[in-house]
């Protein structure tokens, strides 16, 4: 769950498909020498906690509950996720200065970019730094 101003806020079951691409994702940014995290609370603020389905930081965090902003956060939406929840936790994502923010959707078939103020579909996932990038075939 996500805990926002006070409140939890429950997170989609996750199902096969989704667990199917968490996995693979994991699989190809494990590869280097990044650390690689799955479903890990992140403070955003004293009164905000997200959970990401993956996050990637260029050194492992000493923390438990990370506060460290993480390199890369990649959410892979679920059949009920609605966009408008979405973009609140990418915004989050986004204000802590994570600078590579993916959403990843399992039955479409697509992925998307948020640079801050609006999801943008991609052919690939690319940092900005251009170290990684994810082939929509090699992530489907």
């Amino acid at each position: 769950m996500d805990f926002v101003e006070g409140e939890l806020e429950e997170r989609n079951w996750g199902e096969k498909d989704h667990a199917k691409l968490q996995l693979r994702v994991v699989r190809l940014l494990d590869t280097r020498s990044w650390f690689v995290a799955i479903e890990t609370r992140i403070r955003i603020s004293p009164t905000r906690y997200r959970v990401p389905d993956v996050c990637v930081y260029e050194r492992e965090p000493d923390e438990q509950v990370f506060q460290t902003t993480p390199w890369i956060v990649i959410e892979i939406l679920s059949p009920e996720d609605r966009m408008g929840r979405m973009h609140r936790k990418l915004e989050d994502y986004h204000a802590i200065g994570c600078p590579n923010i993916w959403v990843v959707d399992p039955w479409r078939r697509k992925a998307y970019r948020f640079d801050g103020s609006s999801v943008a579909e991609v052919s690939a996932l690319v940092s900005d730094d251009s170290r990684v990038r994810l082939e929509l075939g090699q992530i489907f």
